[in-house]
This record gives C-alpha cells, sequence and structure tokens, in this order.
C-alpha cells in the first residue's frame, strides 16, 4: 500500500477532529483515534455522512498497552505509518489555578497526557516512518507555554507544553536524516470544549496549520514553532 495513513490522537471532537477532515480532503488514509469508543465511532459515522471516509482505533495515550495495541494496527493492516497529529490534551488546572497553590496530582496528570502521551506515541510510531524514510509529526502546543510570553495561571497547562515544545526539539534533532518533520504549532484561541464558545477562532482555523505541517514537503520546516504557518518564538 502506498496511500500515506495518517493518525490523529484525541480526534472525536474540535481541532482534532477537523484535523481529520482536512487531511482525509487531501487523500490520505486518515485513523481516527479517541480515548471514548462510542464517541470516537460516532465522529467518524457523521464524517462520513458527509462524504469523509477514515477509520477509527481506540487509544488512551496515558496507556502503553494502549499505545502499542495502537502500532500494531498499524503494523499489521497498514504496514507503515506516515504522518502523526499529536492532538489529545487536557488542561486540569481548576479555574484560576495559581503555582504556590498547585496540587502535585495536578501537574502528574496532565504531564501524562500532554507530555509523556506524545512521547510514547512517537516511541511507538517512528520505527513505522524511518522504515519508509518518511515522516510528519504535529505536536499541539500553545502559547501558553511560551517563554518568551510565560505568565501567571494555568501552571500545569503551560509547564506541559514549555516540555512538549523541547520534546519537538529532541524530536527533530535525533529523527534528523531519516525523513522525518517535527514541529509544534499554536491553535490560537479555538472554540471548543476546552476554548469555551466565546473564542474567536473556529476549529477548521485551528486545523489549518496543522494540516500545512502535517504534509509539508521533504525541504519543510523541522524543530519549528508555528501558528497561522507563520514561526512564532519559543
Amino acid at each position: 500500500m502506498t496511500q500515506r495513513v495518517a493518525i490523529v490522537t484525541g480526534a472525536n471532537r474540535g481541532i482534532g477532529l477537523e484535523i481529520c477532515r482536512q487531511l482525509a480532503a487531501q487523500g490520505l488514509r486518515v485513523v481516527l483515534t479517541s480515548r471514548d469508543g462510542a464517541k470516537g465511532q460516532a465522529a467518524c459515522r457523521d464524517l462520513a455522512a458527509s462524504g469523509t471516509e477514515v477509520a477509527y482505533h481506540s487509544l488512551d495515550v496515558t496507556d502503553p498497552d494502549s499505545v502499542r495495541a495502537l502500532a500494531a494496527y498499524l503494523e499489521k493492516t497498514w504496514g507503515r505509518a506516515d504522518i502523526l497529529v499529536n492532538n489529545a490534551g487536557i488542561m486540569a488546572d481548576p479555574k484560576g489555578a495559581k503555582l504556590f497553590a498547585l496540587p502535585l496530582p495536578v501537574l502528574e496528570q496532565t504531564l501524562d497526557t500532554n507530555l509523556y502521551g506524545p512521547l510514547r506515541l512517537c516511541q511507538a510510531v517512528v520505527p513505522l516512518m524511518r522504515r519508509h524514510r518518511y515522516g510528519r509529526i504535529v505536536n499541539l502546543s500553545s502559547g501558553l507555554g511560551q517563554l518568551a510570553e510565560m505568565g501567571e495561571g494555568t501552571p500545569a497547562y503551560r509547564v506541559s507544553k514549555t516540555a512538549l515544545n523541547a520534546l519537538t526539539r529532541i524530536l527533530a534533532a535525533e529523527c534528523s536524516g531519516h525523513g522525518i518533520l517535527v514541529n509544534s504549532m499554536c491553535p490560537g484561541w479555538v472554540r471548543t470544549g476546552m476554548g469555551g464558545p466565546d473564542a474567536p477562532r473556529t476549529p477548521a482555523q485551528a486545523a489549518d496549520t496543522a494540516v500545512w505541517l502535517a504534509t509539508l514537503p521533504d525541504q519543510g520546516p523541522t524543530g519549528g514553532f508555528f501558528r497561522d504557518r507563520e514561526a512564532i518564538a519559543w
């Protein structure tokens, strides 16, 4: 099979669902993943009703066995994995949370999903990318993780996204020479379950940069941080 395969984590709604829609529209075989199987399969049916066919596989990014099961499915079904969009993420900080009152379990829970999850996926999927000397990894980060503009509030979320950016840089360096490009992106403030109804950006606008990075040409950027297809400060 030569059709490229894209995996999108946490994709049963919001930005992840829109990324699946846009990638499928470009002729890619898309694997929509979600922790909740019923919601993920419902999302696939909704896409199918609008003429967009995607595959589904359950995935809990915090569960190593679940990550291994996804990798085994990709190996058995497609024999490849070309694009990985690490979209799954949480903001577990209570509203108005401050660093000095941050319960460590909240930080640990946030890191498990927002940092360790992408790392687990990369460790499982990159070997399949290396086999074909082609890969694109997109990590959905946030401007709240920018050191250049770091401020107070939501400390666990901020720390997790800063760490995800560091992971992006390390991955990009270690994948150099294997045809694999790795980048972070900030979707902005988006009308999703996390962003709320007052956010100014649509999921379609947020997904655009992720899809652009997921389909970069071979000489495209790697190890960068982007918003609206433009590089931004770390």
